[in-house]
Formats: C-alpha cells, sequence, structure tokens
C-alpha cells in the first residue's frame, strides 16, 4: 500500500503515463512490449503537501525547543522510528534541512553539512533567487543529486562498517 509505478524501463512514470506520452496499462498490457523493468516506490507529494509537512515539523520543532528539558535546546535534531529516521539540522540564520534515511544509515550529519554547503553556493549566490521560496537552480540540483548519490553509495552502514 502506498507505493507506485515510478519507472518502465527506466522512462520516469507521471500517473498514468510515462514521460513520452505512452499510457502504462496499455504498455503493460502489450505482450511485445516484455521483458520489462519497472521501479516502483512511493509516490512523490506535491509542492502543497511538502510545505503543508515542513510547517507541521517547524511547529514540532518549536514545541520540542520550548519543552526541552536542556536549557537552551534548539530544537529537534533527530525522530527516530523502526522504519527510518529524521535528521534536521538548522543554520544559525533558522533554515532547517530534513533528511530522511534508514535507521542504519551512518554520516547523515555530514550530509546535512554539505547540503547547507550547496545550498550556500548555489542558490543564496543566485541572484534569481529568492528567499523562503522553492529553488529552481540547476546546478543546486545537479550537486544535490550528486550528494546524495555519493551518500547512497557509503551504504546503510556507513563506511568501516
Amino acid at each position: 500500500v502506498g507505493h507506485a509505478v515510478l519507472a518502465i524501463n527506466g522512462a520516469e512514470v507521471n500517473g498514468r503515463f510515462t514521460a513520452d506520452g505512452k499510457d502504462v496499462l496499455e504498455f503493460l498490457g502489450n505482450p511485445a512490449n516484455y521483458p520489462v523493468s519497472i521501479r516502483f516506490g512511493r509516490h512523490r507529494l506535491s509542492s502543497n503537501e511538502k510545505l503543508m509537512l515542513a510547517s507541521m515539523f517547524h511547529s514540532l520543532f518549536a514545541i520540542g525547543s520550548q519543552l526541552s528539558p536542556e536549557v537552551g535546546s534548539s530544537g529537534i535534531e533527530m525522530l527516530e522510528t523502526d522504519t527510518f529516521k529524521l535528521h534536521c539540522f538548522q543554520t544559525l540564520t533558522g533554515i532547517k534541512f530534513m533528511v530522511l534515511a534508514d535507521p542504519r544509515q551512518t554520516g547523515i550529519d555530514a550530509l546535512l553539512r554539505k547540503i547547507y554547503e550547496i545550498y550556500s553556493d548555489f542558490a543564496l549566490k543566485n541572484p534569481f533567487y529568492s528567499l523562503e521560496m522553492p529553488i529552481r537552480c540547476e546546478l543546486f540540483d545537479q550537486n544535490l543529486k550528486l550528494a546524495l548519490e555519493v551518500a547512497e553509495k557509503a551504504g546503510p552502514f556507513g563506511p568501516g562498517s
């Protein structure tokens, strides 16, 4: 439950159609298209859903910093469940970066710092970027993707495990 077809034979799928406009069900119904490679995963969130989830986390973060028994607590740094960990890094200016990871994954703190570095280099130095708006910068996207690929190649237990 909650999984969708993300790609067929490497072609991205959006809803019922591939990137080149083919109907997924018709494509899978035709025996001439086999063998076929299908990638499943969770459906992508819309911008509104992302904003709603970020707003909820921001509220929890603020409540956590106020309720913490530790004086001067900065708020939630990590939420841990059986199936994932949510890591949060808040910059001195209050911007929060979040990463969902496998509970066994190591090196997330370094990844969060790298994401902040990429944000500083490619979003903040971009004269067309407006604070508190979605980042629409190809160099930012490319470097972020590269950093995530490096973290993924490190494996769920990180180097040296």
